[in-house]
């Protein structure tokens, strides 16, 4: 058995992709998105037809709308491939604006819906600021559930949990990125690996505070870098891949065991730990890796939704 069938045992697998042509190849449950996904797939001339069609149908309507339904058509061309849950973003620059995140989140299921898409199929994607964090509760008040993106923190993961939101997404590479590059030369990969590896100790705590206290939150490992981040968190609710790891993973032969245990979990000792906002703004603060990294990843969806956003007026 292969890595990728092995971890379909422990672990939801899903593809982190927005060129839904390969989803199709290592059938995965569900499938997320982002605008920087999106960017790089437009631009391949598969889905220049997809991009052109939707502006010339939508030319005369605001930017913002013509970014929603480019999302949904990608959304939905990628619905048909998976039995799950699609993710889509709102978009980031208005990721301190908890009344217009929550009204580009409904705006997006109405598309979706529009499409004859159930609302159960769609995740609402946004960044896990104190605002998108409070914006998601109103999004799943209303049965609109969502994905919190941008995930760095324990403080992050907390308030998510309390705010009872569907799905986080904690970004295994980029913390893995910033603790290499702060240690500079002095990094030793082979001591960061595996279950040593930051990244995979942050996604690790995280599962085990959510299954000790019950949280139904799910947990989904995202941004890896290497084959080992994932191996080693088998067993966590979710892990989207890129599919060139998923590639990786389905030619490795190699045995691969359950890593997080949710049983495991509930037998910890662990401290109940909740967060008003002015707690979570000043732990965030505290912790410079999270702090930076999720300024890092707002800036550079913003920057790929404006580069969407010229193609529409090139197209």
């Amino acid at each position: 058995m292969n890595q990728l069938d092995a971890l379909k045992q422990y672990t939801t697998v899903v593809a982190d992709t927005g060129d839904f042509k390969q989803i199709g190849v290592f059938k995965p449950q569900d499938a997320t998105t982002n605008p920087s996904l999106i960017l790089k797939a437009v631009q391949k001339a598969d889905y220049q037809p997809l991009l052109k069609d939707t502006v010339s149908k939508f030319r005369s309507r605001p930017l913002d709308e013509i970014m929603d339904r480019l999302l949904v058509r990608f959304g939905c061309e990628i619905l048909e491939l998976i039995p799950g849950r699609v993710s889509t973003e709102v978009d980031a620059r208005l990721s301190f604006d908890a009344e217009a995140t929550f009204t580009r989140g409904e705006r997006i299921i109405e598309l979706y819906q529009a499409q004859g898409i159930h609302i159960d199929r769609v995740l609402i994607k946004v960044a896990a600021t104190w605002e998108g964090i409070q914006a998601a509760e109103k999004l799943e008040r209303r049965g609109i559930h969502t994905n919190l993106t941008l995930l760095f923190s324990f403080c992050q993961a907390v308030a998510c949990g309390q705010a009872k939101v569907q799905l986080i997404s904690p970004f295994v590479g980029r913390i893995y990125d910033w603790y290499k590059k702060s240690a500079g030369a002095a990094w030793v990969e082979a001591d960061n690996a595996g279950a040593n590896d930051p990244g995979v100790k942050s996604v690790n705590q995280i599962y085990n505070h959510y299954k000790k206290f019950g949280i139904a939150t799910e947990v989904m490992g995202a941004s890896f870098r290497n084959a080992g981040q994932i191996t080693a968190l088998a067993g966590c609710d979710l892990l989207t891949i890129s599919p060139d790891l998923l590639a990786t993973l389905a030619a490795t032969e190699a045995p691969l065991s359950q890593a997080l245990n949710a049983k495991t979990a509930q037998a910890l000792d662990l401290p109940a730990v909740n967060f008003d906002e002015a707690q979570f703004r000043f732990a965030l603060n505290e912790d410079a890796m999270a702090t930076e990294k999720l300024a890092e990843g707002i800036r550079a969806f913003c920057v790929d939704a404006v580069k969407l956003e010229q193609l529409f007026t090139a197209a």
